[in-house]
C-alpha cells in the first residue's frame, strides 16, 4: 500500500495538470494582451483544481468513515483515508488523461459557456471512474455474508445489498458536495470579457450555473 505522503502529492500533481488545461483557455483568450489575467487564471486553475478535491475530501470523509463502520468493513481511520485518497488519485489520473481533449477544444473554440459544460462532462466522467474504483474496493473489503448459500453463490445477499445502498447514498453526498465546492471556488476557466479574480461573489448554486451556461451555449 502506498503511504499518504505519496498519495497526496500525486493527487496534487495530477489535479494541477488538469487545472493547467482548464486555465489555458483564459490564457489563449488573453494571449497578446498587456494584462496578466490569462497567466493568473492558469495559475489559479492549477491551484484550485487540487484544492477542490482535497476540500471535498475533508468535508465528506467523516461520513464515509461512519458508513464504512456501519457495513462492517472495519477499516482503520488511516486505511479509510488512504482508500479515499486513492480513489481521488484515480479520478484525477483519468481527468489528467482527458486534458489533451480539453486542450483541443481550447484551441478550436472561443465559446466560454461551451468550455464550462465540457469541463463538467469531462470531470463527471473522471468522477464516475474514481467512485467506481472506490465502490469496488469497498465491496472486496466487506465481510462475507453469513447467510450466503454455498450452493448458489450468485444469489443476492441482503447484507451486501444493504452495504451497496449505504455507499450509493454516500456517493450522492460526495458528488453534491464536490459540485457545490466547485461552485464556491469558481472561476476555474475565467470569462474572456472579465478581469481576473480568485473567487466570485457567493450566489446561486452549481445546478443553476450549469443550467444557465447550457442555455447560453445553445443560444436559447
Amino acid at each position: 500500500e502506498l503511504p499518504l505522503k505519496t498519495f497526496i502529492p500525486l493527487a496534487i500533481g495530477l489535479g494541477a495538470s488538469y487545472g493547467f488545461f482548464m486555465g489555458w483557455f483564459a490564457l489563449a483568450q488573453h494571449w497578446g494582451d498587456k494584462s496578466n489575467d490569462g497567466w493568473m487564471q492558469l495559475l489559479a486553475g492549477m491551484v484550485k483544481l487540487p484544492a477542490l478535491f482535497l476540500l471535498t475530501l475533508i468535508v465528506t470523509f467523516p461520513s464515509l468513515y461512519v458508513f464504512n463502520a456501519l457495513v462492517g468493513t472495519r477499516l482503520t481511520f488511516v486505511s479509510a483515508l488512504r482508500l479515499l485518497i486513492g480513489a481521488i488519485v484515480v479520478n484525477l489520473a483519468v481527468a489528467a488523461s482527458l486534458g489533451t481533449i480539453l486542450a483541443f477544444f481550447t484551441l478550436s473554440t472561443t465559446s466560454y459557456h461551451f468550455m464550462i459544460v465540457l469541463n463538467v462532462i469531462l470531470l463527471g466522467i473522471a468522477g464516475c471512474v474514481g467512485l467506481g474504483f472506490l465502490l469496488q474496493t469497498l465491496r472486496r473489503l466487506a465481510p462475507p455474508d453469513p447467510f450466503a448459500s454455498p450452493l448458489n453463490p450468485d444469489e443476492p445477499k441482503p447484507q451486501n445489498e444493504a452495504a451497496n445502498t449505504i455507499f450509493y447514498v454516500w456517493i450522492v453526498i460526495y458528488a453534491l458536495v464536490g459540485m457545490q465546492m466547485g461552485w464556491l471556488l469558481r472561476p476555474f476557466i475565467g470569462h474572456p470579457g472579465a478581469t481576473f479574480e480568485w473567487f466570485r461573489t457567493r450566489q446561486g448554486n452549481f445546478f443553476q450555473g450549469l443550467f444557465d451556461n447550457i442555455q447560453r451555449m445553445i443560444g436559447s
